[in-house]
């Protein structure tokens, strides 16, 4: 019998295996992004309010990339598995959230940050109702800090890196391991914010936030910098077309 698979067949089963593991995994309502009503309502109407743009720019922009190349589908629904899959991954933190890899630096450096913030509010909505992992109050707060800020500064630091020829992968990995410890700066910023400290205020619970999830976010974040670039690795040997198709070979 033939044992060979076409490559959307074995994307596909690639898909299907990384989810069948994602949702074998045990979950707590104690291990979340920030977890439902953790936020004031005011805080939670602010942080969707600011996210709102980019979303909308994304929608528009995600109909246009699949209007003009089908075979982009493929790569955004990689993309989200790869979200789905290593935001889920959580280790408890700190009362209120934890530690998890975003998986958001590789859809930014495929797609764009706006086109990430879609991808990445489906990817939460599908956990806070599935996983009871996050919040749908907290929604805006969670899209805010890992499918928009960690992403802008992935991307920042991918166009400057490329733009300066500096080697494609090593690019790669420090753009998505900072923009995952970005994400994690701006989520002690919600949280500081929502509740500052008696003595020092904002600035010092944001620094106690992020003394707590130092010491399993900078090595989730090397992990994930990692992973991106073995990824990217794969697609450019097994998916030239595909990434042909949005133009990714354009910023080589």
């Amino acid at each position: 019998m033939p044992s060979k698979f076409s490559r959307l067949e074995k994307i596909v089963i690639c898909m299907s295996i990384a989810f069948a593991v994602c949702f074998a995994l045990p979950a707590t309502v104690s291990a979340m992004h920030i977890m439902e009503g953790y936020l004031p309502v005011g805080y939670c109407v602010l942080w969707g309010a600011i996210c709102v743009p980019f979303l909308i720019i994304g929608f528009i922009r995600i109909k246009k990339i699949i209007r003009e190349n089908r075979r982009a589908l493929i790569l955004l629904a990689m993309s989200g598995a790869f979200i789905f899959v290593l935001s889920s991954l959580k280790i408890p933190s700190v009362t209120g959230s934890c530690s998890h890899m975003t998986g958001t630096g590789l859809s930014t450096i495929l797609f764009g940050v706006t086109s990430t913030s879609i991808l990445g509010i489906i990817v939460l909505i599908f956990q806070a109702i599935l996983l009871a992992h996050g919040g749908l109050t907290t929604l805006g707060a969670n899209c805010f800090s890992m499918a928009i800020g960690g992403p802008i500064i992935t991307w920042l630091l991918y166009k400057g890196g490329t733009g300066l020829k500096i080697n494609r992968s090593f690019t790669i990995f420090i753009a998505t391991m900072l923009g995952d410890w970005f994400t994690y700066c701006i989520t002690a910023f919600q949280l500081a914010l929502a509740y500052p400290s008696q003595v020092g205020g904002i600035p010092a619970s944001a620094v106690k936030f992020l003394s707590v999830y130092a010491p399993t976010q900078v090595p989730l974040s090397i992990v994930e910098g990692i992973l991106s670039v073995l990824i990217v690795i794969g697609l450019e040997s097994f998916a030239s077309r595909e990434l042909s198709a949005i133009s990714y070979g354009e910023a080589k």
